[in-house]
């Protein structure tokens, strides 16, 4: 592993942060050593684990497959007509097994708890990851121990409570959440996945740029919008078409990363948009999208890097926005997608609108949770019945209204 901040460099175990300054750690591959060609992958399965050599797994003997990866890359027609776009992708990642993007980092973090012959794992979460980990830290066999905040939606509770998982629920933020899962990760030796883990699990997001590529025949887009709480998919997202262009599987990376969040939560959106190298934490956050609501992007001065170097750009949207974002997905695409979705779906119809983006682009649009774990987050009248008697006239009157 490779420190960000001082470049140092560490033997592959189970730290989080060099020992030199403290700075965050990335796993390095020796890409010399790499035989990945685009017939070798053609005929793996198709899941996150076809590309094992880029993964931080020693033995594929401890990898645990739920079957999470390789989700459908949507061509978007209707919503592209919408909205002005004639190349318009959905990365529908609402299929994975526990029905986010979370399944990827999870079950990377997992395996690789399996390989450090840990006790138990856990997480801290506003949600989607709590799923992620109980169900594979079920398919381990081992404990799981989950961290959320108050106000997680209640489908995303039962969803993990179902994989057997012991679930603590902080009277807090999720920053509050994050650093007393952290102390139980130091005073009980739990590989807490998203902290002292960390480094091995960002590596599962990667593979949402690898996918990308094999699905656009091994080019790059031209632009991508990514819903971002911590920054840390987004960073894996860049990793990951360098990643493939290092191993000649694509040609020059020219993409441009759009960071997109909820308005109640923008910390990284408003320092790229005042020019400002740091970010200031946003102490209560207040939005419909729970699982954006990351105060403290533990990678948001990476994030802003990112988005400078690829002429990027961040921008936010309201509730009001987003929640129509997700009905209007779901109209065009029929892709019901959770607020996070929502996100970035309104985004990108805000960039479309006000002619940011190109209408030739090659866009791809990353919607990372499925919508029926935050029902709740629909305005009633969307999700409204009309009662009829149960005779024809009574129908007969709702068509003619």
């Amino acid at each position: 592993m490779k420190c960000r901040e001082c470049g140092e460099q560490h033997p592959a175990k189970r730290i989080y942060a060099c020992q030199e300054c403290f700075g965050p750690l990335d796993v390095i591959y020796d890409y010399n050593d790499i035989s990945l060609t685009k017939d070798v992958l053609r005929g793996r399965r198709q899941n996150l684990w076809r590309y094992f050599e880029l993964l931080p797994i020693n033995d594929r003997e401890n990898m645990i497959d739920l079957g999470a990866g390789y989700t459908t890359l949507q061509k978007c027609e209707e919503l592209g007509k919408r909205i002005g776009l004639k190349n318009l992708f959905i990365k529908n990642d609402t299929t994975n097994p526990t029905y986010s993007f979370k399944d990827r980092p999870a079950s990377v973090a997992v395996s690789k708890a399996l390989e450090f012959h840990t006790k138990a794992v856990g997480c801290a979460s506003t949600g989607n990851l709590a799923a992620a980990t109980a169900a594979h830290a079920a398919k381990a066999g081992l404990p799981c121990y989950v961290f959320i905040p108050e106000g997680i939606e209640p489908n995303k509770i039962a969803q993990t409570a179902a994989y057997g998982a012991r679930i603590i629920k902080v009277k807090g933020t999720y920053d509050e959440t994050n650093r007393l899962a952290y102390q139980a990760a130091e005073l009980y030796n739990i590989d807490i996945v998203n902290i002292n883990l960390r480094p091995y699990y960002v590596e599962g997001s990667k593979t949402l740029a690898y996918e990308v590529c094999e699905q656009l025949d091994w080019h790059t887009p031209d632009r991508v919008i990514i819903p971002t709480a911590s920054g840390a998919m987004l960073c894996a997202i860049e990793k990951g078409f360098r990643e493939f262009k290092e191993l000649g599987l694509t040609d020059e990376v020219d993409t441009k990363l759009v960071c997109a969040q909820a308005e109640g939560c923008a910390p990284i959106v408003k320092s790229f948009n005042t020019s400002s190298r740091q970010v200031q934490p946003i102490e209560n956050p207040e939005t419909v999208a729970h699982s954006l609501a990351i105060g403290d992007p533990g990678d948001g001065i990476y994030v802003l890097e990112k988005l400078r170097r690829s002429k990027g750009t961040a921008e936010a949207a309201t509730d009001k926005e987003i929640t129509d974002a997700i009905e209007l997905l779901a109209q065009t695409e029929g892709i019901f997608a959770e607020p996070a979705g929502g996100v970035s779906v309104a985004v990108l119809k805000k960039l479309a609108e006000r002619g940011e983006i190109d209408p030739n682009e090659k866009v791809v649009c990353y919607v990372t949770g499925n919508g029926l774990k935050s029902p709740e987050a629909l305005p009633s009248q969307i999700t409204e019945s009309i009662p009829i008697e149960p005779r024809i006239q009574s129908f007969a009157y709702v068509i003619g209204r």
